[in-house]
């Protein structure tokens, strides 16, 4: 066994290096958000470390009798010789075991710190498990840039009362736009008085909780958190949460708020009115169900009836409903108030997750697919320890060719953009939309002249059932395209929708005619 102060000097070391590593990750310029958060993990680790052997050093400087007790025997005091023999045999034990295991301790320590300060290689393709912080995030998360809320999105869509159903986008809004303990505002108290919006802000709560511990690894979470519930506690029993008051007047089903609500022990059932409470005393259903607790033994759930004929409630069961839904209430209000303290500093996520799902909607399949597998390709690290400064210049270099195109003007047959005089003298600048395409949009004239013989357009008039002839050129909008169909028809040019399948013959002259026309010359006998 170690003696206490070898290991308390051991442990000194250690601190000692773990500050210094914590001071190596936290200097380091990290361009890259995936870096960035890797060398926050690792930094949030050492912290942990070094709270961890903080807390076991100081447990052996409490321990004053065992301390003690290795000084004295250590020291000229504690033998009569007045020598250090002890001493010394203790430092021969000490040098023929590091003589026959010199890396016995440093060699694991030193590892695992090298294992802190060493960059994941991105280029490699055991990329993945070289970062298990990417497996911390979903795919929709983007390595913690965007919140993943569909799920939260989904119960609150289910819940109950709640009006108008708003989209993802709508949801992010009313997130972003929370104030303090207005989160949900817009919910009626009957509907956040139910147990299905207990759950479900519970559920937002426990997410946000872990997104931050994430995404912000060297952020005291919990302390934040606990001074939350504090301020939360403070105004619940000083009464100033408005909006959750007078709660326990309402029952289970959403009882009145002007009335203490009626509680049926026989039917296990919370009526909001005493005339719905007397009309079902006399229902079949009541009093098969005060039969059977007669017959068990419990005490009736109603009074004898009052002298003007109506039904004295009991309200003997009520307190305990009340508890119920008091305890209920108060965990909704609890989280509702601790989700708003998280969602103030994710404003700048929040609109960081909206712009990504609009930019996201705008996209075609195809292009979303791209996206994901570009997404799952690991990105090279931007600049690397190490690089040569010839390879830095050349990155400069091409940087410096790199296309500068702000108007985002199309591309001539040298691969650069076109002037703009040209651009603006062909009317590209100018969009054309064709409902008949889809509203496909057309930049410049030529290109939606164009348009009208290609696959595109035709496609659409097949849809439509019309023929793409010239009668329907310039027609973009299907209710036109339609309306002139009919007219032609009125006017009996019904050759239009014949042109496609029209049927010509020969007759031995080598002149040419339609059918109808060929048939009618026949029986003529001109033919």
């Amino acid at each position: 066994m170690d003696s206490v102060l070898e290991v308390q000097r051991q442990t000194h070391e250690q601190i000692e290096r773990f500050e210094r590593t914590l001071y190596t990750l936290l200097s380091r310029n990290h361009p890259a958000h995936q870096q960035n958060l890797q060398a926050e993990h690792r930094a949030s680790q050492v912290l942990d470390r070094t709270q961890t052997l903080a807390a076991e050093l100081n447990n052996l400087y409490q321990d004053e009798d065992t301390r003690k007790a290795e000084i004295e025997s250590l020291s000229s005091l504690s033998n009569n010789q007045g020598d250090l023999s002890e001493f010394y045999s203790r430092l021969v034990k000490l040098r023929e075991h590091h003589a026959k295991y010199p890396d016995s301790v440093a060699a694991n320590f030193e590892s695992e710190l090298a294992a802190l300060l060493e960059e994941p290689d991105q280029d490699g393709d055991d990329y993945e498990e070289e970062d298990p912080v990417s497996l911390l995030f979903s795919g929709e998360e983007a390595y913690g840039k965007y919140l993943d809320l569909y799920v939260n999105h989904v119960a609150y869509t289910n819940l109950k009362n709640i009006g108008k159903r708003p989209g993802y986008l709508q949801y992010l809004d009313l997130l972003i736009n929370a104030q303090s303990d207005a989160l949900h505002g817009e919910l009626s108290k009957e509907t956040r008085f139910t147990k299905d919006y207990e759950t479900y802000i519970k559920n937002l709560h426990t997410y946000l909780l872990s997104f931050s511990n994430r995404t912000q690894p060297l952020v005291d979470i919990d302390t934040e958190q606990a001074e939350a519930r504090l301020e939360f506690q403070k105004k619940w029993e000083a009464g100033e949460l408005k909006d959750w008051e007078d709660a326990s007047a309402n029952g289970e089903n959403g009882a009145s708020a002007n009335g203490a609500g009626i509680w049926c022990s026989a039917c296990t059932k919370h009526y909001s009115k005493q005339t719905v409470y007397d009309a079902h005393l006399t229902s079949r259903k009541h009093l098969k169900a005060a039969a059977k607790q007669a017959e068990a033994g419990a005490p009736a759930d109603s009074a004898p009836p009052n002298p003007n004929g109506t039904q004295q409630p009991d309200t003997s069961n009520h307190v305990p409903v009340q508890s119920k839904l008091q305890s209920r209430l108060h965990s909704s209000a609890l989280h509702t108030h601790l989700c708003t303290a998280l969602l103030k500093s994710f404003i700048t996520t929040l609109n960081e997750t909206k712009s990504n799902v609009e930019r996201r909607f705008s996209l075609t399949a195809r292009e979303r697919e791209q996206e994901l597998l570009e997404q799952a390709k690991p990105q090279p690290a931007a600049a690397a320890n190490g690089k040569k400064e010839g390879e830095g210049e050349e990155e400069e270099e091409e940087e410096e060719e790199r296309i500068y195109n702000p108007l985002k003007l199309p591309l001539g047959w040298d691969g650069k953009p076109i002037p703009y005089w040209l651009y603006k003298l062909h009317g590209l600048g100018v969009e054309y939309r064709c409902e008949i395409c889809s509203d496909h949009v057309y930049m410049g004239r030529k290109n939606f002249d164009r348009h009208f013989q290609e696959s595109r357009h035709a496609f659409g008039m097949r849809a439509l059932g019309l023929p793409n002839t010239k009668h329907f050129h310039e027609i973009t909008k299907i209710e036109d395209a339609l309306a002139l169909a009919e007219k032609l028809k009125q006017e009996g040019r019904h050759e239009i929708f014949e042109q496609e399948t029209m049927e010509e013959l020969e007759d031995d002259e080598g002149n040419v005619y339609s059918r109808k026309t060929y048939e009618d010359l026949k029986k003529q006998g001109i033919i």
